[in-house]
C-alpha cells in the first residue's frame, strides 16, 4: 500500500472519512487539507497544505509564504503564488488564489517535498514593496519574520541597496526603517516576541 502524504485532501480519502478521522481525534484541518494531530507544525507541513490549492509549478509567496515561515498564525483567505517569468506555466484560474509572474532567482525559492516557497528574505522583500498592503500589517509580518533571523533586517537593506531602479523602493525602505525601530524597541523591553497576527 502506498504511503499517504503528510497533508491529505479529498484526492487522497473521501471527505466523510477525513471528517470521521477528525472527529476521532486522528486528523486536524490545516488550510484546505488535513494532517495527523501528531504531525509537527513545520514550514514544510504548512507549505504542503497551502500548495493543495495550486499546481506544483507555482511558488508560494507574500502573505502565504509568511504563514509558511510562521510570521502569521493562519493562512490568508486568498492564497498568493508566483511563477518565474522564465517558466512555461499555463494560465491558472482557481478560486481563492492569486498568481503573478515575477523575476525571481532559484536561490530565492525553498524546495519542500510537496511545494515551493519564497525564502524569508524574498518574502519580506516582496511584502515591503507592496503598495496595496496596510503599512502596519506589513511591518508586523516582516518583524515576525525577523524574529527567527536577527540578520534579516540588514539583509533586506542590502537587497534594496542593490536595486536602485525599482518600483516602490522608497515605500519599502520607510517600512523597513519602522520594522528596525520596532525590533529595537522589542529588544529594549527584554526581548519580548513580536506579536504575530
Amino acid at each position: 500500500m502506498a504511503k499517504l502524504p503528510n497533508v491529505l485532501s479529498i484526492d487522497d480519502l473521501p471527505l466523510a472519512e477525513l471528517c470521521a478521522a477528525r472527529i476521532d481525534g486522528e486528523l486536524m484541518p490545516i488550510d484546505d487539507g488535513w494532517a495527523p494531530v501528531d504531525e509537527p507544525d513545520l514550514p514544510s507541513l504548512r507549505a504542503a497544505a497551502i500548495a493543495l490549492r495550486a499546481p506544483r509549478a507555482l511558488v508560494i509567496e507574500r502573505r502565504s509564504a509568511a504563514w509558511v515561515h510562521g510570521a502569521l498564525t493562519s493562512p490568508p483567505a486568498i492564497a498568493q503564488f508566483c511563477v518565474p517569468r522564465t517558466a512555461r506555466v499555463a494560465v491558472v484560474s482557481a478560486p481563492r488564489l492569486v498568481v503573478r509572474e515575477v523575476a525571481i532567482d532559484p536561490d530565492e525559492i525553498i524546495d519542500f517535498a510537496f511545494a515551493r516557497c519564497t525564502t524569508p528574505l524574498r518574502t519580506g522583500f516582496d511584502l515591503l514593496r507592496e503598495p496595496g498592503e496596510d503599512d502596519h500589517e506589513v511591518e508586523s509580518i516582516v518583524a515576525a519574520l525577523c524574529t527567527d533571523d536577527p540578520r534579516l533586517v540588514s539583509r533586506l537593506r542590502l537587497r534594496f541597496d542593490d536595486a536602485n531602479r525599482m518600483p516602490h523602493r522608497g515605500l519599502a525602505l520607510e517600512r523597513l526603517e519602522r520594522v528596525g525601530a520596532m525590533l529595537a524597541r522589542e529588544e529594549g523591553c527584554g526581548g519580548a516576541a513580536v506579536s504575530r497576527r
